[in-house]
Order: structure tokens, then sequence, then C-alpha cells
């Protein structure tokens, strides 16, 4: 499972011009599925990116997680970042979990991550459209 986390002042993800998930300070997950994502998996990325110290302090050093920044998650499904991008100009998608897997454990990091802060989603398998600032910027991949 991966998580591209992104720190943002803000973030949006709209379908058909309606926004579907909204968030002010905190991080957008771009949030892909892999073939052998189980729930433990989920869980595992799920602390990792609730404890990941991307915020400054009172000193501008990254030590604070987006709970101690009084920040939420808008998690959006990602299927890209499953990709193989190895061999020639095409990527494969051939480790990527089926779409029906993918939806399941995606709804199910989203459950879970709305049980220990404000979280809002985008909505799975539709045509998105995101947009953030990025606050830094500050990027990071985390892959369980």
């Amino acid at each position: 499972m991966i998580a591209l986390i992104q720190r943002v002042k803000w973030a949006k993800v709209e379908v058909e011009n309606q926004i579907k998930g909204e968030i002010s300070q905190g991080l957008l997950v771009l949030l892909g599925v892999e073939k052998e994502d189980d729930e433990s998996k989920a869980d595992r990325l799920l602390e990792k990116v609730l404890n990941y110290r991307v915020f400054s302090d009172e000193n501008g050093k990254m030590n604070l997680n987006v709970q101690q920044a009084s920040g939420s998650l808008l998690v959006v499904s990602q299927f890209t970042l499953a990709a193989d991008t190895q061999k020639g100009l095409r990527p494969s998608f051939s480790r990527g979990a089926s779409p029906q897997e993918a939806e399941r454990l995606y709804d199910y990091f989203h459950q879970q991550a709305s049980r220990k802060i404000h979280t809002q989603t985008g909505q799975f398998a539709a045509d998105m459209q995101v947009s953030l600032q990025n606050d830094g910027p500050v990027t990071f991949w985390l892959q369980i």
C-alpha cells in the first residue's frame, strides 16, 4: 500500500464541478492499493501517515505530526501509484489491486482514519480534479 502525502494549507477534490471533500491545513493523502495489500497493511500505513512528523514546531523544525498540528486528512484514491514504470514508455498496472479490492481497502483506510482525525475523501474511480496549496512544498512517499 502506498501513500503519497503532501502537507497542504488547503486541499479539495471535485467530481463534475461538485466538491466531494475539502480540508484546510493538513495532509492530502493520495492512496494506491497493490495486489498483496490487506487491512493490516492499511492499519500500519495509516499509523505512519498520522505519526509522520512533517509539520513545524515553534522552532521551525519538522517535529509535529498532523494531529499535533490540528490538521485534517483528505484521502484520494490514486491507482496510478501502483504502476510499474521500469520498462518502456507506458506504465503497467499489473501490481495494482483489482478495482473491487482497492475500493474495499480504500474505504477501510478512510473509515479507520475517520475514527482518529477529521477526514474527507474523494470519490473512488471517479474522474476527480484535485486542487491544493502545497505547504513548503513538502511531499513524501510512504509505502508499507
